[in-house]
């Protein structure tokens, strides 16, 4: 006697009789669904469901958002729009994502620029610790009115769609002042935006 059906071994698949037919008053307010067979599987049913007619510009969204969220190997950013485009490593804060000294490196001298427009490194630092010396073309934003006058006053947006404007959090160890900042920007952009439509 077999006490597991494999799914990969082909076989009918015996379906209990409904309990119940069709009802016999059919000015009912409640109607039974009714079952119809799917064409190329005689031994399953499927119930009839109305169809919603979407726009098809939004349809198309919805199927590469679908197509991203069914791909295991890919982390997608906040409206789950596209992939991550920089690598990331595994920090402190889990609701924020973290990149190594040399994808840091890489971004600056040039490697993502397929599909990085610009990017910003924003020192979180005291101004004394970054004077003693910083990433080369980091922005000093000690302070959190600092970042969002810089960041959120005139949203920085890329010119060509295809590419991103990426903005970078750093401290001497980003394990306090870089990803507070990073959540205090966060915070900020969705008290201001609508949810997908975050910078």
């Amino acid at each position: 006697r077999q006490l597991f059906h494999l799914p990969s071994v082909p076989g009918r698949v015996s379906r209990p009789a409904p309990k119940r037919g069709q009802p016999s008053d059919r000015a009912t307010p409640v109607k039974a669904k009714r079952q119809r067979r799917v064409a190329g599987s005689p031994g399953q049913e499927a119930s009839e469901e109305p169809v919603a007619w979407l726009d098809p510009a939004r349809c198309a969204r919805l199927e590469e958002i679908e197509n991203l969220l069914a791909s295991d190997d890919q982390e997608l950013i906040g409206d789950f729009s596209k992939a991550y485009v920089l690598p990331t490593v595994e920090g402190k804060d889990p609701s924020l994502k973290y990149i190594s000294p040399g994808t840091l490196a890489a971004v600056l001298t040039g490697h993502f620029s397929s599909c990085i427009e610009s990017s910003i490194v924003v020192d979180c630092r005291y101004p004394y610790e970054y004077e003693g010396g910083h990433v080369k073309g980091a922005v000093n934003l000690p302070l959190q009115r600092d970042v969002e006058q810089f960041l959120l006053e005139q949203p920085l947006v890329p010119l060509n769609a295809d590419k991103r404007v990426i903005i970078i959090f750093h401290c001497e160890f980003s394990v306090e002042r870089g990803p507070k900042m990073c959540r205090f920007l966060r915070e900020k952009d969705r008290a201001c935006h609508e949810y997908p439509q975050l910078h």
